[in-house]
């Protein structure tokens, strides 16, 4: 699954098919695809080399290889320039490429531990920790929207701040933390 979870051995770790069936969509490209493996990905065509360089286009799928410290950050900086899709990555809020693709997205859905496939067809075990799926344009709000109501995990949208409002936001006990007046009863 990742870096983190099997150091020195395998980028190799697919997608397991109950996330898509969740997701309820399919996509025009996986742009992390193995090479000569079969996947679950329902996507109408596969990158299986060099796609930082190509171009990518419609919605797309990316499960990148985890590894490396900031083995992550190119291909989230490339997901994000391209603006269409939905990229699975680990949970790692702490560190600054997780956080950066944070501020950059349009929803995030965090899942419990996903037991991944190995290339051979066999599950790995639990990882360490949970994964994110980063979702960016319309088609990607609706399928982690749908995932969320089927119950595949949480779902977080960041606030999108104007550039000249830097500060944390705030909150007041009669608006809570959205600007939005709570309902009677509900001043939890």
């Amino acid at each position: 699954m990742s870096y983190w979870d099997t150091l020195g051995k395998s980028d190799e770790w697919y997608t397991p098919k109950h996330v898509f069936d969740a997701l309820g969509c399919d996509f025009d490209v996986d742009v992390a695809h193995p090479k000569d493996c079969d996947t679950f990905v329902p996507a109408k065509k596969f990158i299986t080399e060099n796609s930082l360089q190509r171009g990518w286009y419609g919605f797309a799928w990316m499960n990148p290889p985890f590894g490396g410290r900031n083995g992550l950050a190119p291909w989230l900086d490339k997901f994000f320039e391209h603006g269409n899709g939905i990229a699975l990555v680990p949970d790692r809020t702490s560190t600054p490429w997780f956080r950066d693709a944070w501020s950059k997205a349009d929803a995030v859905l965090f899942t419990p531990k996903l037991r991944f496939h190995r290339p051979d067809g066999t599950i790995g075990k639990s990882p360490s920790n949970g994964t994110a799926l980063f979702g960016v344009g319309s088609r990607a709000l609706i399928a982690l929207n749908r995932a969320h109501e089927r119950g595949l995990g949480i779902l977080g949208q960041p606030v999108k701040h104007s550039p000249s409002a830097r500060s944390a936001p705030s909150f007041d006990p009669l608006l809570g933390s959205g600007g939005l007046p709570l309902e009677q009863g509900n001043e939890k």
